[in-house]
Order: C-alpha cells, then structure tokens, then sequence
C-alpha cells in the first residue's frame, strides 16, 4: 500500500463497497474504516476487502478499553481469512470522556493497557494461543484461538502520537496510525520515537500511515470552512491538541490539504519526505461528490507514482 483513503459507512453496507469499489478503481491501494459506537469496523473492512479483490483494508483503529485481545484477535483473523491477507488491524488508547461515558469504566493506566493488550494480542493473532497474566487483563486460550486461513499473520497498527504510546508501539506493533499529525510533528517528534523504539527492541522500521484530511477543490476557502467544521471535535482532547500544536498548527483544520491538484500533490510530497511510508485521506467528501472524485483522480495517480 501506498496510498489510500479513509471510508465511512454510508446508507447501506451495499453503498459502502460501491464506494469502496470506486476506490480501488480509481487507483487507491487501501481502504481504512473507523470504529464509532455504530458499524463493526473489523466485519465492514471484511465484506469490502471480499467484494473488492486486490483492494488492502483496515481499521482505525478500535479502542482497547471495553475490548478484550481473545475477541478482537477473533475478529481480526476473521477479517484476515475472508479478505485473503488484506487486513490490517489497528488499535487506539480511546479518550477518558468517551471511554467513561460509553463503558462506565475508568479510563486508568491507558498507556499500560496498551502494553498489555498488545502483548497479549501478537501471540493470537501468530499462533492462535495466548497465555498472558497483566495486572489489567488477562487473556489465556484453554481451547484454540487460530482461524485457518488467516495468513500471513494480521499486521498490528496503533493509533499512537504521545511519547509513551509511542514506545510501546514501537516495542510491540508493527506501525502507528498519526492523524492530523503534519509533516513536522512527523518528521521531529513522531518518526524518530517509534523508529527508536522499534530499534532497540530489535524490530523491523515501523509503518507510518500518515491520516491526512485532504480534498482536491477549485473552491478551497468554502472547504476549508466546512473542514473548520467537521474537524473542530477533535480540538477537545489533549492528545490531538498537542500534536496540531508540535505541527505548528493552531486548529485541525489547518492541517487539512485542500487545494488544487499541484497543492495536494506536493503535501503528499512533504509527508513522505517526513517519515510517512504510507498516506491515508480523510474527509474526501467535505467538497462535494465532484471534489471527492477528483481528490480520488488525483491520490490514484501519485499512489502508480
């Protein structure tokens, strides 16, 4: 995967491999899905990465608080076996004000639940056992947990930005998801810390899929309004606030890639130079349907680049 674009569902199921559909066709190597309190994101990559042969699929990125390993690595194997070793599994600490909302659980120890969560989930999802004993869960495996067909092993991705979180997934996954990180959070901060880690924990480089909200426009000061929008939610969370800050940006929104072709092309250009080994598009479709099959023109091309 090169390059690729982040779909959301849309009317019904159906739709959303149509989309999906039209994606690969337009050239786009991957298409990613979030994980909100509606879809299953793991089922939908599932029956679009079935429906779309050659199109890569994945998730970004389910929570680990209110999830088990033994489960998600249920899912993610499943996903795995139907689309033919074309999912990718990512995973994400969650907020305190969502996770306590939704779950009525305390959102203690996040950057310790991910080690552990992480820890008790590769050996799942490589050889279908587990016998892990945390201090925050416990994941053992006293009948098989393996689903045939589920090859090469899921690739492990987390939806890191912070220090810490970063160490751990360099430690024990096998890349990062940064959204709404530019190109100099990415080149300063991001890649050298989770490369390091990788490095001392005698891993292979990480994957960097870089999410980018981007959109190819004529019109990019009305975008840019709707981009002010629709991107203000994740001004609220301290995670996101600091990583558009070390990007030398004040709000989301500035960090969206809106413009002509020759503009977008050259920020997918920054962040490649920055560290990212892949880029992923986010709200294509803040410009309409014409500006959204134009962005995807565009991102198909430069991904056969």
């Amino acid at each position: 995967m090169t390059i690729g674009v982040a779909l959301s569902l849309q009317d019904r199921v159906d739709s959303t491999v149509q989309l999906a559909r039209e994606a690969h066709e337009a050239g786009l190597r991957s298409a990613w899905f979030g994980q909100t309190f509606s879809y299953d994101s793991p089922t939908l990559a599932a029956i679009v990465g079935r429906e779309v042969p050659g199109l890569h699929v994945g998730t970004s990125a389910i929570p680990v608080f209110g999830r088990h390993p033994l489960l998600v690595s249920s899912q993610a194997q499943t996903a795995q076996a139907a689309t033919g070793g074309r999912y990718h599994l990512g995973l994400a600490l969650g907020t305190k004000k969502l996770t306590e909302a939704a779950f009525g659980i305390p959102h203690e120890r996040p950057v310790g639940r991910l080690r552990e969560f992480l820890t008790a989930l590769r050996p799942l999802l490589e050889t279908g056992s587990s016998d892990f004993h945390g201090e925050l869960l416990t994941a053992t495996t006293p009948l098989p947990a393996r689903v045939p067909g589920a090859e090469p092993p899921v690739p492990l991705l987390v939806a890191a930005m912070a220090p810490q979180a970063l160490r751990v997934s360099g430690e024990l996954a096998d890349g990062i998801l940064p959204l709404l990180a530019g190109p100099r959070a990415l080149a300063e901060h991001i890649v050298p810390a989770v490369t390091a880690a990788a490095e001392a924990a005698g891993r292979p480089a990480p994957r960097i899929v870089a999410f980018v909200p981007g959109v190819v426009t004529a019109d990019a000061e009305t975008v840019r309004e709707s981009a002010t929008e629709a991107l203000s939610f994740y001004e609220q969370f301290p995670s996101y606030q600091r990583v558009i800050g070390l990007s030398g940006a004040t709000r989301a929104a500035d960090l969206a890639v809106i413009g002509d072709e020759e503009t977008v092309a050259a920020e997918v250009r920054r962040y490649r130079e920055a560290g990212a080994t892949e880029v992923v598009f986010t709200a294509t479709e803040l410009g309409g349907e014409a500006d959204r099959r134009r962005t995807w023109k565009l991102l198909g091309e430069l991904a056969d680049g």
